[in-house]
């Protein structure tokens, strides 16, 4: 495995029931960089990312992290050894404000239960760091605030910051602009800028024009097959890719 790659599949392959959803996916993720999944309807996308994070078993092929075969690997086990999905595995509870979600968030990467019983003063030690993950997605001002009162952008910022709160090296995201208006678009984009600086990012999106902005390498999936890949110029001047969006992609 080569020293910049963090994330590789070889022949990646899920079936349900005589329906092949991926279909011998290769994909090979380099460290530090921002890779976009991207395809039509049905193209196996999120089914892929069930499998990179053990939500689904493969039927055939291996996925290897950080030179680690975690084929067979559980779930939360994957997300120790620091391949975290956001916006699945996030805590945000709707009554508690910012911080205290964030601060869940800080107890379950000690590795214990929730702590609802410590003293107050033991969970407050953590209040600097859930501060300033809270200032990290632009927050610093919703601290007190119900996780229910935000706007749906904040949500998501929130459900990111409770994420970066497990210290994840690789971190997928799951179609992050999905429901937001245009200046939550552009304050999230901004956002996933500013924390891929230390990180690997694997998202599946299916705003073109933040793939373009934010991607360093492009992979396309048409019918659970990996279909081209690329830079955003590249990918989006094969005629293939065109017609797999516009002709034959398929929907559902």
């Amino acid at each position: 495995m080569e020293a910049d790659t963090i994330l590789r599949t070889d022949g990646l392959t899920k079936d349900f029931r005589g329906f092949r959803a991926v279909d011998g996916v290769g994909l090979t993720v380099r460290r530090g960089t921002v890779h976009a999944l991207i395809g039509p309807n049905g193209a196996g996308k999120t089914t892929c990312f069930n499998l990179l994070t053990k939500f689904l078993p493969p039927s055939d092929g291996s996925i290897t992290y950080k030179g680690r075969d975690i084929t067979g690997m559980k779930p939360a086990d994957v997300a120790r050894l620091g391949l975290v999905r956001s916006f699945q595995i996030s805590a945000v509870f709707g009554q508690m404000s910012v911080m205290e979600n964030i601060r869940i968030a800080l107890q379950r990467r000690r590795g214990h239960s929730y702590d609802f019983w410590r003293p107050q003063r033991l969970l407050e030690a953590l209040d600097g760091e859930a501060l300033a993950l809270a200032e990290s997605v632009g927050l610093a001002g919703f601290a007190a605030t119900p996780a229910a009162q935000l706007s749906y952008g904040r949500k998501r910022a929130l459900e990111l910051a409770t994420t970066l709160a497990l210290d994840p090296e690789m971190l997928l995201l799951d179609e992050p602009m999905a429901g937001m208006g245009r200046e939550d678009v552009e304050r999230t984009t901004e956002l996933i800028r500013s924390i891929a600086r230390n990180r690997t990012i694997l998202m599946v999106e299916h705003n073109l024009s933040v793939v373009a902005t934010l991607s360093h390498r492009i992979t396309v999936l048409a019918r659970g097959k990996v279909l081209a890949e690329g830079d955003y110029a590249t990918v989006s001047a094969d005629p293939r890719v065109v017609e797999a969006y516009i002709g034959g992609g398929g929907h559902g």
